[in-house]
């Protein structure tokens, strides 16, 4: 399976944010997702399957506890695919963050206090 196909679907996508902030037990990842996306246990543990069948996620038992993590290195693989496009939007985003600070230097020049040495009641 491409790492796009395993990545597309929203429901690893999700347990994947939620490996990436540590270890989770299958059962932590199945209350999360059931929660979140109505599906069955039998269901979260094949997309866990998937993920782990094709290196996005580790498992490791302990006692009768299954915990998974996160395998960095096909999305390290994601991240270097995705380099060769990072000009498209990196380009937007330095000319919004240009448009940004002109908007606030405007705002801050049209926006001033009013010079109280000139108000009529202190003549």
């Amino acid at each position: 399976m491409h790492a796009f196909d395993v990545l597309g679907d929203p429901v690893r996508r999700r347990i994947l944010e939620l490996l990436a902030g540590g270890e989770c037990s299958s059962g932590e990842v199945t209350a999360v997702i059931q929660g979140e996306f109505g599906i069955s246990q039998p269901a979260v543990s094949q997309h866990l399957r998937v993920l782990r069948d094709n290196g996005f996620a580790r498992v490791r038992a302990e006692g009768t506890r299954r915990l998974y993590a996160v395998e960095p290195a096909p999305l390290r693989e994601v991240d270097l695919w995705l380099e060769r496009f990072r000009g498209f939007w990196n380009q937007r985003l330095d000319a919004l963050g240009t448009e940004l600070a002109r908007g606030k230097r405007e705002r801050r020049t049209t926006h001033r206090p009013a010079d109280t040495t000139d108000d009529p009641k202190e003549t």
